[in-house]
């Protein structure tokens, strides 16, 4: 991490794109860029295919700083080339600033909410992100319905996870996802944001993290987490919402950016011609974009 990079992050235009499907998402997602899973034989064999789709992204020249501040990406992604430089190297040579997803996962569901599985080699995988000059790391829970035990619990792992990503050198996105579908979701935000504030206030001046949260129900329910000291910024999920009703919403939301994944890819296909594709993704930022600095 640099002094450029932290800078950059914490104030320029722009928005984070979200390229980090792991092992359990990796088959859909290339099923929606249109390869089907009787098109590879192996795990090796998915990763190569999805690194392939996201180089496609990454070098086209509608993927670029001008409008693309950072982009999260997963392990086998982290380890693989673009043009020859790790796909970390090949973003930060590009203007764009790399984070790592590092979260192993979902556990299965308990008091409304579904906990992170252990992240038993953190302190490896976050030394050679080091090794990778990753800026920064995301780890996703997922939050479907009101239950305080089960926010508290949520909030409470992240932030003993971010803790020890800070110590590590990067600075962390921890992302409480709560379901767009969850009933009383305006309630769980008005929760997630009090435990989220109360963990806040307990970092030091040198501890400093990102969030990555769901759009809220309530226009600017936000707003003191984006402007507090120890927040760098926070940016929006998706969360399933097509790219039109994403945007909308987002851009009620003062000072809130996007970081989406299915919304900036949605309309990719691995058929499309060069210009076809260029076109389509080059639509998609523009629009995110958009939204982010509205």
């Amino acid at each position: 991490m640099t002094k450029e990079q932290f800078d950059l992050v914490r104030s320029k235009d722009g928005f984070i794109a979200a390229l980090d499907q792991s092992g359990g998402s990796t088959p859909k997602a290339l099923n929606d860029y249109g390869i089907s899973d009787d098109q590879y034989n192996s795990e090796e064999e998915m990763y190569d295919l999805v690194q392939e789709m996201r180089a496609r992204i990454i070098t086209s020249p509608a993927f670029s700083s001008e409008k693309i501040i950072g982009a999260i990406l997963f392990e086998a992604t982290m380890d693989r080339e673009i043009e020859g430089k790790l796909t970390g190297d090949y973003l930060t040579d590009n203007g764009i600033v790399p984070f790592l997803k590092v979260d192993k996962g979902l556990d299965e569901e308990k008091n409304g909410v579904q906990l992170m599985k252990p992240i038993d080699n953190l302190d490896d995988l976050l030394r050679r992100a080091n090794v990778r000059h990753i800026f920064g790391t995301k780890m996703r829970s997922n939050i479907l319905s009101f239950n305080e035990q089960g926010i508290r619990d949520v909030v409470k792992q992240q932030f003993d996870y971010a803790k020890q990503i800070i110590a590590a050198g990067l600075i962390p996105i921890v992302e409480p996802e709560v379901n767009i579908n969850a009933e009383e979701k305006e309630k769980i935000e008005a929760l997630l944001k009090d435990e989220i504030t109360a963990q806040l206030d307990q970092l030091s001046e040198e501890q400093n993290v990102m969030l990555k949260l769901t759009i809220p129900s309530v226009a600017g329910a936000y707003k003191e987490l984006i402007e507090h000291p120890r927040v760098v910024r926070v940016v929006a999920l998706s969360g399933g919402y097509p790219i039109d009703v994403a945007n909308e919403k987002l851009k009620e939301n003062k000072g809130l950016i996007a970081s989406f994944s299915r919304a900036l890819t949605q309309n990719l296909h691995v058929e499309q011609t060069e210009k076809e594709f260029d076109k389509a993704l080059k639509e998609a930022v523009d629009s995110i974009y958009e939204a982010s600095i509205t």
